[in-house]
């Protein structure tokens, strides 16, 4: 028998806890930044140094953090559903915990491109430097989705969304668009599990089950909901 499509959107709040900083804490600053210095286009136009090096400094915090009980948990549903996270965090903490399906709809940090081509991405684990060209002849970049820049991976999430038998949402304040938009595409008699600290706002949506504990305990709550 096929298993049940079990689908999850995650945000900041999952990796929190694995001391992976998000810039709603802290009132729009992330480490100290303002976002519109290291986390637009505009920025990158104007300070492409700063803004390596903020990411530099993000891949090496990504790199020392482990996945946490929260990504562990949801690794460990693969046994009893087919799992896909459509996550809108740039770490690698969903796979190292053993989950297959992952889409990134913000990109990767532990990936780079060039300025021209979005498409050909290469690996990185160490820093980029300014002046550190892709083959085209262009500056690389971080392989992530900065703000004020179009979401390519939402054309790939819709379907998924769409296709859940069971929807979790960890982690994430739905403040984000379009990623936030998603949630409009589950269909309204699939059950909704949202796990946050802070239940976000989820509207007129129906057959939502709260869950207002951190991600870790909150994915260890889901387990025993389902029976696991």
């Amino acid at each position: 028998m096929a298993k049940q499509k079990l689908v999850v959107l995650s945000g900041a709040g999952i990796s929190a806890e694995s001391g992976l900083k998000t810039f709603r804490d802290s009132d729009g600053l992330w480490e100290g930044y303002n976002i519109e210095d290291v986390a637009t286009p505009r920025a990158w136009r104007r300070n492409p140094e700063l803004v390596l090096d903020f990411y530099n400094m993000r891949r090496k915090n990504v790199m020392e953090a482990q996945p946490n009980a929260a990504h562990i948990g949801l690794a460990k549903l693969q046994e009893y559903y087919d799992v896909h996270i459509i996550t809108q965090n740039i770490d690698d903490l969903h796979e190292r915990a053993g989950s297959n399906n992952v889409l990134h709809l913000h990109g990767e940090i532990l990936k780079m491109r060039s300025e021209r081509n979005e498409h050909k991405l290469y690996p990185i684990v160490g820093d980029i430097r300014y002046g550190d060209k892709a083959e085209d002849g262009s500056q690389f970049r971080p392989h992530v989705v900065w703000f004020e820049e179009p979401v390519p991976m939402i054309e790939e999430a819709v379907p998924i969304m769409a296709a859940a038998d069971i929807f979790v949402l960890i982690g994430t304040s739905l403040a984000v668009y379009p990623a936030a938009g998603l949630v409009e595409f589950v269909k309204p008699g699939v059950k909704k599990y949202v796990i946050d600290k802070r239940i976000p706002s989820v509207g007129s949506y129906n057959n939502v089950i709260p869950i207002e504990k951190p991600a870790t305990e909150g994915v260890q709550e889901l387990l025993r909901l389902l029976g696991y």
